[in-house]
């Protein structure tokens, strides 16, 4: 039995130890970490977003809490095989066959993020919350690392600001005009207009700005809400 299975493993080795396998296995690999990271991300942020700030019973938070990280596991799953195996036909079947083009990378994420990202619930015919928090994350780290590229100095950004003196000005002041906008018009938007407002970002503002402004003694000033 011993021997058996060692044999076996000997198998599995020379598989997935062979050059000519690695592409196709790196899109098994990367399936395989995308759906762990999703978990790993996803379960401690759900369960305390949920248990804090989602009313409904134990079984029925413990049930979003499980269907959340099911969701944020499987579709990073199903991104990062959907690109690393566009990026693998493009470089085998592309333009210069065995050599990666510069725009096969922008391509195959554009192709993984319609259709995992892009669609909606069959369920509820909305955009799952889980896919608008990816996103918007993915977006806001887009969006910085742009703003970084545009001052770069030595001209390697955009023209005028990427010179050494409005560069320097740009990088000194950016981030806290950034920060403060990015708070204010929240702030705004939450006063006026909270619906609009992802869920779990109203809900958590909701027991930070509203539920402050309520007690009726000593026990829900401090232990509890009212």
């Amino acid at each position: 039995m011993t021997s058996t299975l060692q044999s076996l493993k000997a198998s599995i080795e020379r598989v997935i130890l062979d050059p000519a396998n690695r592409d196709l296995l790196a899109v098994v690999k990367g399936a395989r970490n995308g759906a762990v990271y999703g978990a790993k991300v996803r379960f401690p942020h759900a369960l305390v977003m949920v248990f804090l700030f989602r009313s409904g019973t134990f079984r029925e938070k413990v049930d979003l809490v499980f269907r959340a990280t099911r969701t944020h596991a499987r579709n990073l799953a199903k991104f990062a095989t959907i690109y690393k195996l566009m990026c693998y036909a493009l470089k085998r079947y592309g333009p210069t066959p065995g050599k990666e083009g510069p725009y096969d990378n922008l391509l195959a994420g554009l192709v993984g993020g319609y259709f995992v990202f892009g669609g909606r619930s069959r369920r509820s015919g909305k955009i799952s919350s889980v896919n608008q928090q990816i996103v918007i994350y993915v977006f806001a780290r887009v969006v910085l690392a742009l703003a970084r590229l545009a001052v770069k100095p030595g001209g390697r950004g955009l023209p005028l600001v990427s010179r050494e003196g409005p560069s320097a000005l740009i990088h000194h002041y950016s981030w806290p005009v950034f920060a403060a906008v990015s708070w204010g018009l929240v702030m705004h938007l939450f006063r006026h207009h909270p619906d609009d407002l992802q869920p779990s970002l109203r809900s958590s503002m909701s027991y930070i700005y509203l539920q402050s402004n309520e007690w009726d003694g000593l026990r829900n000033f401090i232990w509890h809400n009212k």
